[in-house]
């Protein structure tokens, strides 16, 4: 159990100082996608780690520790698949407009660093050729806030479905002993559960910090059993010979891990590999063929660097325990759509 203090004033990304969030919603006839922006109000370091089977990334070899560049100036979560990936292209536009980029000679001549990573949701507004793109993008920068994050069913989890039910954007933070902060977003869209298929408890509502979980309305045996009953109907159906079964990277879960401490980029690879944990703990399986999972993770240098190896291993672990608690906001938050049930709805005496 890690010594903790309470989570932060929003319990949210924007608990880490300096970071900013902006969703773009397309929930109109036709449409069920969009994006999610972090904004550094200056440039941080960034890792990643990519375990999915069928990733959907933009500029993530750039922040290979090996690399030159060490800093970026913004992250993209997108729905769309890799048409998504255009998302950022509207958020270079508008970081370039600001004067913000790496420097590659005179002044004005720069270029913004913007890695992002989508997921599959093609088609479940209803038309399969509406995804986000650059306009887009922009209208998630220029509604960026720097808390509370909005969550649910917006942004890049406006499609999301996590096993069944309607994912969506959740995010949580906590401080830990030494007054670092840690956070996370996430926006859930999994092949895998987010649910004890035996109880239809949030498997990740157990690492909730102080009272954060405590509350839930409880499961109802009859509709656990009717989900139960769905899901074997719709996995028979997806088994039977000559049905098309579901394509590598139709799914995935992407996010963002954040902390104030200072760290150098291949600590930051490392707390994006160890935040992997955090979606292992909410979601199973895991990082199957049909995944992209992408996590980021960014150090706003605002606090000294972790002092001891026990630091830095309580940094990794708290990061992986907000990916999960994530998660779990992010399934309390989504709201039912286009014949998907939320997991109020579709579990619990509130539906």
């Amino acid at each position: 159990m890690l010594d903790l203090v309470p989570i932060g004033p929003h319990n949210d990304l924007t608990d880490i100082a300096g970071l900013r969030v902006g969703h773009a919603t397309r929930d109109e006839p036709g449409w069920l996608t969009g994006c999610t922006v972090v904004l550094p109000d200056r440039p941080c370091v960034c890792g990643v780690s990519v375990r999915g089977g069928g990733p959907g990334t933009r500029e993530t070899d750039l922040l290979d520790p090996r690399n030159l560049v060490d800093r970026l100036d913004a992250i993209v979560l997108s729905g769309g698949s890799a048409f998504g990936l255009g998302v950022a292209d509207g958020v270079m536009r508008h970081l370039y407009a600001a004067g913000r980029g790496w420097p590659m000679g005179s002044p004005g001549q720069v270029v913004p660093i913007v890695p992002a990573a989508v997921l599959f949701d093609l088609g479940r507004g209803g038309d399969w050729s509406h995804h986000p793109g650059p306009l887009d993008g922009e209208r998630a920068c220029g509604a960026a806030l720097d808390g509370p994050v909005a969550q649910g069913s917006v942004g890049a989890g406006t499609g999301a479905v996590a096993g069944g039910l309607k994912g969506g954007v959740g995010s949580a933070s906590v401080v830990l002993s030494s007054g670092i902060t840690v956070a996370a977003l996430v926006a859930c869209n999994a092949v895998g559960s987010p649910i004890d298929e035996q109880t239809g408890a949030l498997l990740g509502a157990r690492l909730g910090v102080e009272e954060e979980f405590a509350h839930l309305p409880p499961v109802d045996p009859g509709r656990l059993s009717a989900f139960r009953a769905a899901r074997a109907a719709a996995r028979a159906l997806l088994a039977r010979p000559g049905t098309s079964g579901p394509a590598a990277g139709t799914a995935t879960t992407v996010g963002v891990v954040a902390t104030d401490a200072t760290l150098t980029k291949a600590a930051c690879a490392k707390l994006a590999d160890t935040a992997h944990d955090g979606i292992a703990r909410a979601v199973n399986p895991v990082h199957t063929a049909y995944d992209g999972d992408t996590l980021f993770a960014l150090a706003t240098g605002g606090r000294p660097v972790p002092s001891g190896p026990l630091d830095v291993v309580e940094l990794q672990a708290a990061a992986a325990d907000c990916v999960s608690r994530a998660i779990v906001h992010a399934l309390l938050s989504a709201t039912s759509s286009a014949g998907l049930p939320s997991w109020r709805q579709a579990l619990t005496s509130d539906g």
